[in-house]
This record gives structure tokens, C-alpha cells and sequence, in this order.
């Protein structure tokens, strides 16, 4: 197989233990050893592939291609069996901009001057952002992993993170693609006018069809939460765009279905996103919580204030930090690490009178003038003063950094410091609406608590989604029964509340089994066919959101796949 790709692949192949071993983890639990692992020299390699592939499924029954960028995925989306495609090596380069916005009409939630700009998927993020940077713009979707992860990874899970509150997700931010499809032809993916779809294709035809036959199912299945990763975004795909000043017409975007597919249904060659423009002055409220009861009615009094980003870490968390401060000191030196740690003086002494908050939450404020942003900052400690909550305003950006150090790194921390055990994200991105966070969450902690494992709990609360990220010992012979048992009853929780099994990190393997407990017999259904549109050969990134052939996209596939010798990303 190798020799025959060599025939026209201009890029790479690999196949020595060492890749593929690096190849078989993503920042998941699972293990997954792919066959080969090839990194395309251009989007001509990644067409010649998947024709080859389409081509050759019968004489190799097991090919497939699961495209991959950074790896930081959590969900084992990025693993897979066969072929491995790496972006990250060739192509991640700039391809146009930044610059202004083709043909925009205006917004009411953001800047009337938007841009855009054009990439390749494995562009780092961090590369990403230093060039829109100077030009004073900015993705507001970015995720917590921001320094890590990559932009096909955020087009392939629909990525979010603190911004997302404000500024919506990924999908908010895709104007065009360059997507290879099942049958090796690469195509532009555009939002087209509904009176185009005839002369669009089959693929436009037939998702057409499927959505218009199954409209209503379709319509109640929407998860009624800010943001939702789960399955296959079938209702998103049909919106509105202004025609001229005073008309707007129907349109059928099928970046709304792409985006947050994994990568199941086509391969993404280019993408354009729209960028706004950054803020210049920010600012943090930090608001410290004994109780949890009054938090939904607090989370409704700071959101009318229209901030930023609302953002929440438990107890856990908080004392995590404190354990291994110094973890967040080593790069700032002797001096820096003691200016770091005499700055949480006031937090010490007030967990000293007032023991330590059940929930801190992060409300930032950010605008074009400062003065205004103090304001709001102001404005909402008067707001909530009747709450007797204790809270502080950061004075600076650097104060400010110790909250978001804290919120950012804990999951790393988790990993580095606890003998024995490894992270285990499998329930790493419920949902609930706000409203119901009060219930929720003791609820969520008794069901925990009966499996006596450590755990964190942060996230965001303005949109009520939590990140929950449990220690577990892999060699024990019950891990499998254990992730499996809790999975379901955490998200048996999660749908009594209406909420999503995950928010932002996506099905990929370890979420994909459940997605019939979440949407039931028709839905799935309908995702099925949806696969088969696209990809009827499943040859592209098998078992996540539908199930494969054998055990791919099952229950006994993930207990069978867990990593014993866990290699975290950060290691590989």
C-alpha cells in the first residue's frame, strides 16, 4: 500500500514505530494505532489520496483517511486505524489577507468593517493570531489550547472557548472553504442561493432533500443551549443573508454542515474566516461564591451587562493551583515568582476569614475606551452587592493573568502531578442553560462522588458549559466499565436538563456511541444518511458520529481502546 501511494504523493509517508506510536494518541484516553501516517505537500497529494483511496476500498476493505492537525483533540476525533494525515508539516501556510470583507452588509453584534483571510489547515493558532494581531484583528472563537491547537482542528470541531459567549463559535466565522470531497475532486464551498441548489450538485441535492423530507424532527432536535458540538449540524444549514439594503434571500451553506464534522464527510483544503477587530482596554471582575444556590439568577444580572467572557472554576481547581504554585512561576524568575505570589495576598486572607469559594467566576469587560469598561466593571459590582458575594476588580492586565493562568492550566496540572492516575476526559464538555446550574451541579457532583475519584470542574458559566476532567488508574481491570456507567448517567442528567453531551470538544470517538441516548432512533438515523451522501465508501475518518463497520463507533471499541501506557499530547 505504502509503494503504491509513493506512485503519486509528492509529500511524506511514514510508517516507523516511533510516528506511529506519537500518531496513536491525540490528548484523549484512547490509543488508536493508524497503519501510516502520510503529511501533504499540497491540496493536489490530498485529491490524488482520497481518488486513490475511493478507488482502491475494495481490494483494502480497512482504508480510510483521518485527517489530523494539531492533535489536541479530546475526543480521539484524530485517531484512527488506516491513513493519518498530518497538515502541520507542509501545509500551513497564509494564503491571502488579512483584508477588508468582500461584500459586507453590516451587523448588529459587531464592528461594520470586519475582514477576512484565507489559510491552510495546519496552521497553528499561534501563528495564526500573531498575524492578525498587527493588524488589530482578532478570531474571538479561539480555545482554551489556543497556544497548541490549529485551524483545521477549529473548522473540523467547531471550536469555542471564553469568547464564544459574545461572539459565537467557529461556524460564525466561515465564509468559504476549498473542500475535497469523497471522489478526490476538491470544490469551493460558498453559501449559495436555494434557487442554485439544482445546478449545485448531487451532494447540495440530496442534503437538501433530506432536510426539507424530515423539517420538523429536524427543528425539535435542536439542542436548545448557546452551543452544541453534538452530531451533525443539520438545522444550521438553511439561513438569511441581506440580498441588498432592503431584502434578504434564503441560503444553503454547507460550511454550517463541514464545520464540526471531523472531518466525515469531506476534507478541508483552505479555509477563509471572518475576523473583527480586538478590543484595546479589558478588565476582570472576580467574583468569589460559598453558596452556589443564587448562581443563576447571578449569571442573568451579568450577562445584561453584555460581558466579554463569564468564566468559573470550582474549589478543586483553586486549590490545585495553590498546591503547584510553582508551576506558574518558573518561567518569571525568583523576583517574578514572588511578585506572582504576593499578589494572591488579599485571596489567602480572605479564604483564611471565609474559607475557600465553592465557584469563582471571571466577568471581563472589554471595549474601545477604558473609562467605559471601568464603568461596567462598576456598574456590576453595584448590581450584584445584594448577593453579599465578596468580589474584585483587577487592576491590571497582569492581576488579571493569575485568574486566567489558573482556568487555563488545570487540566495540565492534573496530568503532571498525580502519581499513578492519568486525566480522563470522556464527560470534559456537558451543557445546561444557566437557569438550571444550580440544580445541576449538585446533582453532577453526588453522581461523581459515588465513584470516589479527584476531579475539576471549570468552564463557562455564561453559557452553563462545564469541563469536567476525572483522574482515573487505567491499569485497573473496571476503568472501561467504570467511563462507560458514569458516561451515561452524567449525560441521563444532562438531557433531564435539557443540555447537550458536549458543547465544544465534539463526538469523535469516545462521544459517538451515545449520541442515540442523546437525539434517539430517527435522528441518528438521519445522520446515517447524511454520511452516506457525503461519503458513501466511508472512507472518510470511520466510527465518529456514525457508527462503522465492526465495532468502530461503539461502547466496546472505546473500553477495548483506552490507552493503558497514556501518552498525553503534551509528551508527544
Amino acid at each position: 500500500m505504502k509503494e503504491e501511494i509513493r506512485k503519486f504523493f509528492k509529500g511524506e509517508i511514514e510508517d516507523n514505530e516511533e510516528t506511529l506510536l506519537k500518531y496513536s494518541h491525540d490528548a484523549s484516553l484512547l490509543e488508536v494505532r493508524p497503519k501510516l501516517v502520510v503529511f501533504p505537500m499540497n491540496s493536489i497529494d490530498v485529491q490524488n489520496l482520497v481518488k486513490w483511496v475511493s478507488e482502491n476500498k475494495e481490494k483494502y476493505p480497512e482504508l480510510s483517511i483521518t485527517a489530523r492537525c494539531a492533535g489536541t483533540d479530546m475526543s480521539g476525533g484524530a485517531l484512527g486505524e488506516s491513513i493519518i494525515m498530518d497538515f502541520t508539516r507542509y501545509m500551513n501556510k497564509l494564503i491571502r489577507g488579512p483584508q477588508p470583507l468582500r461584500n459586507f452588509s453590516g451587523s448588529k453584534n459587531f464592528s461594520p468593517v470586519p475582514s477576512q483571510i484565507t489559510v491552510q489547515p495546519g496552521m497553528f493558532y499561534r501563528d495564526f493570531e500573531k498575524i492578525t494581531l498587527e493588524k488589530g484583528l482578532i478570531l474571538p472563537c479561539y480555545t482554551a489550547s489556543k497556544s497548541l491547537n490549529a485551524m483545521g482542528g477549529m473548522y473540523g470541531n467547531n471550536a469555542a472557548g471564553e469568547r464564544t459567549l459574545k461572539y459565537g463559535k467557529t461556524e460564525d466565522y466561515i465564509l468559504e472553504t476549498k473542500v475535497v470531497f469523497a471522489d478526490g475532486v476538491e470544490r469551493v464551498v460558498k453559501p449559495i442561493p436555494l434557487s442554485e441548489i439544482a445546478g449545485a450538485g448531487e451532494i447540495y441535492a440530496k442534503t437538501y432533500e433530506l432536510i426539507k423530507n424530515n423539517e420538523e424532527e429536524i427543528k425539535l432536535a435542536k439542542p436548545r443551549v448557546h452551543k452544541n458540538s453534538a452530531g451533525y449540524y443539520l438545522w444550521n444549514i438553511m439561513g438569511q443573508r441581506s440580498k441588498n439594503p432592503s431584502q434578504l434571500e434564503t441560503v444553503f451553506d454547507l460550511n454550517k454542515l463541514l464545520v464540526g464534522s471531523q472531518g466525515t464527510l469531506g476534507i478541508a483544503t483552505e479555509i477563509t474566516f471572518k475576523l473583527i477587530p480586538e478590543n484595546k482596554y479589558s478588565k476582570l471582575v472576580v467574583i468569589f461564591l460559598n453558596d452556589i444556590e443564587p448562581l443563576g439568577r447571578l449569571v442573568d444580572e451579568i450577562l445584561t451587562l453584555n460581558p466579554e467572557t463569564l468564566e468559573a472554576y470550582d474549589d478543586k481547581t483553586m486549590k490545585l493551583a495553590v498546591k503547584f504554585f510553582p508551576d506558574f512561576l518558573r518561567h518569571k524568575g525568583f523576583f517574578g515568582m514572588f511578585k506572582f505570589m504576593w499578589s494572591f495576598f488579599p485571596e489567602f486572607k480572605m479564604m483564611l476569614t471565609h474559607g475557600f469559594p465553592r465557584l469563582i467566576l471571571l466577568a471581563e469587560f472589554a471595549g474601545e475606551n477604558n473609562s467605559d469598561v471601568e464603568g461596567k466593571c462598576r456598574k456590576l459590582t453595584e448590581r450584584i452587592k445584594n448577593f453579599g458575594l465578596k468580589m474584585h476588580i483587577t487592576r491590571n492586565q497582569a492581576e488579571a493573568d493569575k485568574y486566567w493562568d489558573i482556568r487555563r492550566e488545570s487540566f495540565a496540572l492534573l496530568r503532571k502531578h498525580v502519581q499513578g492516575k492519568h486525566t480522563a476526559p470522556f464527560i470534559d464538555d456537558i451543557i445546561v442553560r444557566p437557569e438550571f446550574l444550580p440544580k445541576f451541579i449538585p446533582e453532577l457532583n453526588n453522581i461523581l462522588s459515588h465513584y470516589k475519584m479527584t476531579y475539576t470542574i471549570a468552564g463557562h458559566a455564561g453559557d452553563g458549559n462545564f469541563h469536567i476532567i476525572p483522574l482515573m488508574d487505567f491499569s485497573r481491570p473496571d476503568t472501561g466499565k467504570i467511563i462507560m456507567e458514569l458516561s451515561a448517567k452524567v449525560y441521563d442528567l444532562v438531557l433531564r436538563y435539557h443540555g447537550s453531551i458536549t458543547a465544544e470538544h465534539n463526538d469523535g470517538i469516545i462521544r459517538t456511541p451515545y449520541l442515540r441516548q442523546m437525539y434517539g432512533e430517527r435522528i441518528t438515523s438521519i445522520f446515517s444518511e447524511v454520511k452516506k451522501i457525503f461519503d458513501p465508501k466511508n472512507i472518510f475518518n470511520p466510527g465518529k458520529k456514525v457508527s462503522g463497520p465492526g465495532a468502530l463507533g461503539t461502547k466496546e471499541y472505546i473500553i477495548s481502546h483506552i490507552a493503558i501506557e497514556h501518552h498525553a499530547v503534551h509528551k508527544v
